[in-house]
């Protein structure tokens, strides 16, 4: 019996396997990333490389959790709470080994504002072009990755950065809270706390943003599309 089948019994003892169960490790992912693909007669849980020096109990924790996911079913065992304790843990210790100019200044003038200067800095990029994933905070790798719509040089632009940076600190400093097998990053605790950014308006004003960017994003298309017809 292998570590997955292992976690599944451990986990449903009422259950037949019924399927083939397989573990497999990659490079692809960032630091402690994981998921799960599944089919008729296969379930495969593909988990970071890091993932192979962590103990099979913190592991067998990660694969229940996602077998929950897939199950839909709400439970709670002692390998899930081992699992979270260090996933909230981890990042704490990761090597900060990625930064940015721009997304350093936020930082800073975030933590010095609303953290006291007591956050650590994480480590910190730009990811796509996103309109619907604005940011994000990574546990395992801490890190903060943050759309690049927010890259530029205007005075708005700069507070809907820092208003974003905000929010991702936010689930750095305070991580989330589980309940029956779901996971809970924007709690009521969580939401106060954002409140407490110093523009009352800002996440009308960022609606407004993002409706320009979208307009002009799709004229930019158009307008390259339109002129790649002449040459």
């Amino acid at each position: 019996m292998n570590l997955a089948e292992r976690a599944f019994s451990e986990l449903f003892p009422d259950k037949q396997i019924g399927k083939e169960l397989k573990i497999t490790y990659s490079r692809a992912f960032n630091k402690y990333n994981a998921n799960v693909k599944y089919t008729p007669h296969s379930m495969t849980f593909k988990l970071s490389y890091e993932w192979k020096k962590v103990s099979d109990e913190i592991k067998t924790g990660l694969i229940q959790l996602l077998l929950l996911k897939v199950y839909k079913e709400k439970k709670r065992t002692l390998n899930i709470d081992l699992y979270e304790k260090f996933i909230k843990s981890v990042g704490d210790y990761a090597h900060v080994t990625e930064t940015d100019l721009i997304l350093e200044q936020s930082f800073k003038r975030i933590n010095e504002k609303y953290f006291y200067g007591m956050l650590d800095q994480p480590n910190l990029r730009w990811g796509a072009d996103s309109f619907s994933k604005l940011g994000s905070y990574e546990y395992g790798a801490n890190m903060v990755t943050i759309s690049n719509i927010f890259k530029g040089e205007s005075k708005q632009e700069q507070e809907l950065l820092d208003y974003i940076m905000y929010h991702e600190l936010l689930h750095k400093k305070h991580k989330f809270h589980t309940k029956n097998g779901r996971s809970y990053h924007h709690t009521r605790h969580f939401r106060d706390k954002e409140k407490a950014f110093e523009n009352p308006r800002i996440e009308e004003e960022l609606k407004k943003f993002l409706a320009k960017k979208r307009v002009r994003k799709v004229f930019t298309t158009r307008k390259k599309s339109w002129l790649m017809r002449f040459f």
